[in-house]
């Protein structure tokens, strides 16, 4: 059956997230060589769309079962709800293909139970109950992040978690030292690409319709690189001149790397506690013809890699929950627990707390987190200014996200940005 084996696959994609806690990326990149590209593209899109909603397809499911499914059945039954709900895709094809995903999982024995419930939910639509959905249901979160969301945005937080399930654009930055936005922009609409600049940070533009990197002109030769528009406003920010000495501490990819040697001639350090994260950070920089001293190391663990030497910048995107990009990545809905929101919050301060004492009397260093969470942003930097006499806090005049009582945030989806906490930090010159 055509397109049974992106159902096949989706559904193997959803169970290794929800019930192994693998990441999406990492079950994605298990796809078999030999698919086609038209069957990856579907198997992508209902895997994520599954995590998008997965709440409320549950919720549709759960009347029209009489036991619980083993866990890839569930996920199955969940694809074929998703196809028949949210896209556009005719009902008997999306039937017929989810049914016979059942003997390529070897759920064989439940091809009549997927086939009935996808039939009568096709037929009677859906029995979500009587009431209001839950807002953890309504949106697709899990309750201890809808009340996290809703205590750190106020009268915002609905609006907050509906664009982290948007799809997220696609942004680009133009390479500085081989052309600017405008000369990008033309270049891609004489390719019949239609793209808009997007006006709070002078490097950003966002393309129209997404499309593989592999078919963006000049994205191979490294004159455009795909860099959402709230992460380049790092560069901005670091400010860096030419000769400086300037630390980015948690490095991989590589993309704020690559924008900061594409600003200024500077003497660059790039830090990465993932060793295999470091052949990307590499090639990125590569492609941008742009060159960095790469060490794999702990940034806050000083004595195992800094030899003295103070940074005149430094830029720390800390380790964090990543529910700023859930639009990018909706599994991280499902593999982030409570807990983790605290652990990632002391990491950053261990980090501020190593990396404060590199800093140059004068110095600047930009505190960044892809965070939507006050634990991970503001509250971090109240604490570390509170105990750091010798730091001084510079305000940001810009005309994107909001001014926090330290730095500014962006809401998910703001500017068509992600979202993003940046705070900019200045040691006394004693």
């Amino acid at each position: 059956m055509e397109g049974a084996a992106a159902r096949g696959w989706a559904a193997r994609c959803v169970s290794a997230v929800m019930n192994d806690r693998r990441s999406l990326d990492a079950a994605l990149s298990e796809l078999p060589p030999q698919m086609s590209g038209a069957d990856r593209a579907l198997t992508s899109a209902l895997a994520y769309g599954v995590l998008r909603d997965y709440r409320r397809l549950e919720t549709l499911l759960a009347p029209r079962l009489s036991r619980k499914p083993q866990p890839l059945l569930r996920a199955l039954l969940l694809v074929g709800l998703l196809q028949l709900e949210a896209m556009r895709i005719p009902a008997h094809a999306a039937v017929h293909a989810t049914v016979a995903a059942t003997a390529m999982l070897k759920l064989g024995k439940a091809r009549g139970m997927v086939n009935a419930i996808l039939r009568g939910h096709q037929r009677e639509g859906a029995d979500t109950g009587s009431g209001e959905l839950a807002p953890g249901v309504r949106y697709g979160y899990p309750d201890w992040l809808v009340r996290m969301v809703e205590t750190d945005w106020g009268r915002l937080w609905p609006d907050v978690l509906a664009a982290g399930n948007r799809p997220a654009p696609m942004h680009l930055r133009a390479n500085a030292r081989r052309c600017d936005r405008h000369v990008a922009m033309q270049r891609l609409a004489e390719a019949g690409i239609a793209s808009e600049a997007v006006r709070v940070c002078d490097s950003v533009f966002t393309l129209d319709t997404p499309i593989p990197a592999r078919e963006l002109p000049g994205f191979a030769s490294g004159d455009v690189s795909i860099q959402d528009g709230a992460a380049q406003l790092a560069a901005g920010l670091v400010g860096a001149r030419a000769g400086d000495y300037v630390l980015d501490a948690c490095a991989a990819p590589g993309n704020k790397s690559a924008h900061l040697l594409e600003r200024a001639d500077i003497d660059l350090l790039a830090l990465d506690i993932d060793p295999a994260r470091l052949d990307t950070l590499n090639e990125t920089l590569a492609r941008v013809g742009a060159s960095a001293q790469v060490k794999a190391a702990d940034a806050a663990a000083i004595d195992q890699w800094w030899d003295g030497r103070a940074f005149d910048r430094i830029l720390l995107d800390a380790p964090c929950s990543g529910t700023g990009v859930i639009r990018r990545h909706p599994d991280i809905k499902w593999l982030r627990r409570p807990a983790d929101i605290a652990a990632a919050a002391e990491r950053q301060n261990q980090l501020l707390d190593g990396l404060w004492q590199t800093l140059a009397p004068g110095g600047r260093l930009v505190y960044a987190t892809c965070s939507i969470l006050r634990a991970e942003g503001v509250d971090v930097m109240d604490a570390f200014l509170k105990r750091t006499p010798e730091a001084r806090e510079l305000t940001i005049d810009a005309h994107w996200g909001f001014a926090e009582r330290h730095g500014r945030r962006i809401a998910p989806g703001m500017h068509g940005f992600d979202g993003f906490y940046y705070a900019v930090l200045e040691r006394d010159r004693g």
